[in-house]
């Protein structure tokens, strides 16, 4: 499919058509459709009988081969695409242990696809999706072919963090920065999907407006950032306990505390609320009190542990240890 605020995304790229290059780089930041818009570019382009601005038909055999999810023209490279648990498009859930990445076997197995004869005798695609998650050795291996692609192989890079990339891959793709949705488009988005409190959530999301919204998980976020605006022993333990009661990943408590961390330092520096907008006075009256170095050292705990985000540790232990030093923000002299 493709979003509103992606027609002249579309009408951009329609016009290179006549002239494709082997690889493009759609980029931009999560939450804005850059994976179904890599979809629409693939479907048209195993298209036979493409419509005048480029769409795809949608009653070829190619069509519908692709919305069945199986042509044979077409493979899509995932850090997921081995698990037996990934199906109808969906993403299986990542090792708790492991960082998701592409391997470079699954590059290998595309490399073999796309030195094959196409089934229909027309184009083959390849989309990668997250490109940024490419190990050295696979996106060394993707190099390789980028260098020398085969005839009538597209690649589609889809990419959150483009400068991740290596310079060389980069370099061997035709750049296309995806648009941003405007306020208005993706606010329209957020309340069309029917999620409560959509400003409040369009907020934290960062105002890219595709995410999955989970009630619980909003609710529980709520009454964490209601903890945080009470700075106090008492309080900090009880969101500790709340989460651990909830069995959630550390993953989700780390975000929102990082979120949090990052308004309150743009409001003592001068700047904008970004993710809470709803508590910007809160936040206000807990300035006088700040210690901006304090609350530096807090995030710096904080990063630390975000890579252990779905680790087996201990939530409520972790936690409780960052929610202390979080409490150190407002308990020396402020600066």
């Amino acid at each position: 499919m493709r979003y509103p605020w992606q027609a002249s995304d579309w009408q951009r790229l329609a016009a290179n058509f006549e002239r494709l290059p082997n690889a493009w780089l759609l980029s931009g930041p999560a939450g804005i459709g850059k994976r179904e818009f890599a979809q629409e570019v693939a479907r048209s382009l195993l298209c036979e009988a493409p419509q005048a601005d480029h769409h795809a038909c949608g009653q070829c055999q190619a069509c519908h081969w692709f919305a069945a999810g199986n042509h044979p023209d077409l493979r899509v490279l995932t850090p997921h695409g081995d698990d037996e648990e990934a199906e109808d498009g969906k993403e299986a859930k990542a090792p708790k242990r492991k960082l998701p990445v592409i391997k470079i076997d699954g590059v290998r197995n595309v490399i073999e696809f796309a030195h094959l004869s196409a089934h229909r005798g027309g184009r083959r695609v390849v989309i990668v999706e997250p490109a940024e998650a490419l190990n050295p050795a696979a996106a060394n291996a993707l190099l390789k072919v980028l260098e020398e692609p085969p005839a009538e192989v597209v690649f589609l890079l889809v990419s959150d963090a483009p400068q991740r990339l290596l310079p060389t891959i980069k370099s061997r793709c035709r750049q296309f920065p995806l648009s941003l949705p405007s306020a208005a488009e993706a606010l329209a988005w957020v309340n069309e999907q029917g999620v409560q409190d959509a400003e409040a959530e369009l907020a934290f999301h960062g105002g890219m407006p595709l995410f999955e919204h989970d009630a619980a998980e909003a609710s529980l976020r709520k009454q964490f950032v209601s903890g945080l605006t009470e700075c106090s022993m008492g309080s900090v333990l009880s969101l500790a306990d709340a989460v651990d009661k909830q069995k959630v990943a550390l993953e989700l408590p780390l975000r929102w505390l990082g979120k949090w961390l990052h308004d309150l330092a743009a409001l003592r520096l001068g700047g904008a609320v970004r993710y809470f907008p709803a508590q910007q006075a809160a936040m206000q009256r807990l300035l006088p009190r700040l210690n901006i170095h304090a609350l530096m050292d807090c995030q710096r705990e904080l990063t630390a542990l975000a890579p252990y985000g779905q680790h087996t540790l201990v939530t409520r232990l972790q936690l409780e240890a960052l929610l202390m030093n979080y409490l150190k923000a407002f308990a020396g002299k402020p600066t």
